[in-house]
């Protein structure tokens, strides 16, 4: 399923994110930007540990932020680390609007025309899919109608049933 916004287009998919071919996929990481388990192991174990290793120099990075690395050799050049909260941390609908937000910013400092999200914070952090599709669909679009972003912004999910929850939030948009 997909809609155009102003000159962008946000498109959902479901499937592995590792597989994606695009200029950047973003990866759920912790502030620690250590990548063990979770759609961020799979995203080193695909592309190497040159990713660790570019995260290691970066360090630390606030909930609610992001930050780039090299995709080493994943089908993108860039992975955009979004750090997105724990539940019950406080302020988590701010932080996961802010570490979509501040994706979107690198990604256009860095003049990507595509990018592949996974649903953030949705795993072992515990973020309600719901609201994260509501925040996520929606930071996407504030986003394209800002500006005249062409970008191609797909959000991937893993299973049909987050897909599905992902499909009914944009339908009602």
């Amino acid at each position: 399923m997909e809609k155009k916004y102003n000159k962008g287009l946000i498109r959902l998919i479901q499937g592995d994110i590792t597989e994606q071919v695009a200029d950047a996929i973003v990866n759920p990481a912790n502030e620690f930007l250590q990548h063990g388990g979770g759609v961020a192991g799979a995203i080193v174990r695909k592309g190497g540990k040159i990713i660790q290793e570019e995260s290691n120099k970066i360090g630390h990075t606030p909930v609610g932020s992001a930050a780039v690395t090299g995709a080493g050799t994943i089908k993108a050049h860039y992975v955009i680390h979004a750090i997105g909260p724990r539940m019950g941390e406080g302020n988590e609908d701010i932080k996961l609007r802010n570490a979509v937000s501040q994706s979107l910013q690198i990604a256009k400092e860095k003049s990507i025309n595509s990018i592949v999200f996974p649903a953030i914070s949705t795993g072992i952090f515990g973020y309600p899919i719901q609201k994260c599709a509501e925040i996520m669909l929606d930071e996407c679009i504030v986003f394209l109608n800002s500006d005249d972003n062409v970008m191609k912004i797909s959000i991937c999910l893993w299973t049909k049933e987050d897909y599905m929850v992902f499909e009914k939030r944009f339908k009602e948009l």
